[in-house]
């Protein structure tokens, strides 16, 4: 099939910011998305997808940069295809977050709103991640300009790439040296391993062959700057294996948990592999007012700790519990919500699909001497049902933090069925939240909004909505 001829349009000035990070403007009456600008930018358009209700297109020249365009501070921006924003000063992203906010609600829910409080921003915009993901891949990637600017692919050394897979890109890593969403420590161990594998010849993997020893690795911290590490080897561990552990042992006095998995699967989860202690404990101790979180290889932790805090202090303060009410927390995780919340109420019913997320959260009861918790294992619409509520009692409050997709309209109409007196829905995505609040407003009313920036230079956005009974 003969590929198309798509335009190029010139002097085009970028006029907005859209979904997914991408900026956008219109030409002949049609909208255009395009990565890496920012309003005002005046740039020459290359259309690379045409359809019928829009076009993408990317930048084939600036003419001119926008007033409002920052230096990003990541020498990998444009590449990695992480934090899209860094290029627009974080007072403007906060502001086009909170249109997002307004936007979905009032084009997607149509619903009667109260007045939206201002979002609250994060205190810290670079370096907030508790945890990232890296990936061993035996050949980098690397883009057109990197080759040029090493005047040819010949001069560049493909091997043992360790970083982030390009978007959409399942087989293709990006080698990176410097990532500043975490503490310089994610970079210290990452950099050290890649040049402790290539000084000893190890193997990094191959996603085509399903070979090498090195294939993922996981970095998290707590907010005492402990360190737990993460390795998952492609290979059954073997000697070699086992002195690069012992040599990240003794390099970083702050790894205090040091822990192994081999994946000899298909893909790259490590969710039902087992996870092996080489070093030190099995968790680290998150703290939150005078809470204390374990927090295991495979628990679910909101990611940005200290700005976590500030979301569950709306979440609390919506609620305004006065120590007589039942809760239920829906899609409860590891139970931070629910025992954050749980001294205020009389009990707190905390419900999750993820078993080993359950017994995270019975742990965090018991860490906290909290014993008016109750966790439920199981798929939230087969779990919450009629005969739940009436087993284990009408709640007063419930407190939903569903996925990204939003909760099941079995969920929803159970929720309906049990009439609590105030519902706080917590979401990260707010068009499915929109979603959800127009079939809650046939008996709801709501009167609060709060959006939370979890994700500094990400178009990614929390939400907090306080429902009360009509």
């Amino acid at each position: 099939m003969k590929k198309k001829n798509l335009p190029l349009f010139h002097d085009i000035e970028i006029t907005g910011v859209a979904a997914e990070g991408k900026a956008m403007t219109r030409i002949d009456n049609c909208v255009v998305f395009v990565p890496y600008c920012v309003p005002g930018d005046i740039v020459d358009l290359q259309i690379t997808k045409k359809k019928h209700s829009f076009m993408e297109a990317r930048v084939e020249r600036f003419v001119k940069l926008s007033e409002v365009r920052t230096e990003p501070r990541c020498r990998h921006f444009g590449e990695c295809g992480g934090c899209k924003w860094q290029i627009l000063p974080y007072e403007q992203q906060l502001a086009y977050k909170q249109q997002h906010v307004v936007d979905n609600l009032t084009r997607i829910g149509k619903l009667e709103l109260p007045p939206i409080s201002p979002i609250l921003g994060s205190k810290q915009i670079y370096e907030y991640r508790n945890k990232l993901e890296f990936t061993f891949a035996d050949r980098k990637w690397v883009s057109w300009d990197m080759i040029n600017e090493a005047g040819g692919i010949e001069n560049i050394d493909l091997s043992y790439g360790l970083g982030f897979h390009i978007p959409s890109c399942f087989d293709k890593v990006l080698d990176i040296e410097e990532c500043h969403l975490m503490a310089p420590i994610n970079n210290r161990i990452r950099n050290d391993i890649r040049d402790y594998a290539r000084l000893h010849s190890l193997s990094f993997y191959n996603e085509h062959t399903h070979q090498g020893l090195l294939r993922n690795m996981i970095v998290r911290t707590n907010n005492q700057a402990q360190v737990m590490l993460i390795l998952a080897f492609g290979e059954p561990v073997n000697q070699d294996a086992q002195q690069l552990m012992q040599h990240l042992h003794d390099t970083f006095p702050e790894i205090i948990s040091l822990m192994y998995t081999v994946n000899l699967k298909l893909n790259d989860t490590i969710a039902d592999l087992p996870i092996l202690t080489f070093f030190g404990q099995d968790h680290l101790i998150e703290t939150m007012e005078q809470l204390s979180f374990k927090v295991g290889p495979k628990s679910f932790y909101q990611t940005n700790t200290l700005q976590a805090y500030e979301l569950y202090k709306v979440v609390r303060r919506f609620a305004n519990l006065q120590g007589n009410e039942l809760v239920y927390d829906l899609y409860t995780g590891t139970g931070t919500i629910a025992n954050f919340v749980a001294r205020q109420a009389r009990q707190v019913i905390g419900i999750e699909y993820v078993e080993d997320a359950i017994r995270d959260a019975r742990v965090n009861s018991e860490l906290n001497h909290i014993d008016n918790t109750l966790f439920f294992a199981g798929d939230m619409k087969d779990l919450l049902t009629p005969d739940f509520v009436n087993t284990q009692g009408r709640p007063d409050v419930i407190i939903t933090d569903p996925p990204r997709a939003g909760m099941h309209e079995d969920v929803v109409n159970t929720i309906l069925m049990a009439a609590p007196e105030k519902i706080v829905y917590v979401s990260c995505n707010p068009a499915t939240q929109a979603r959800d609040l127009m079939m809650l407003d046939q008996d709801y009313v709501i009167t609060q909004i709060q959006p939370v920036d979890m994700f500094p230079h990400t178009h990614h956005c929390e939400n907090v909505v306080l429902l009360e009974r009509r």
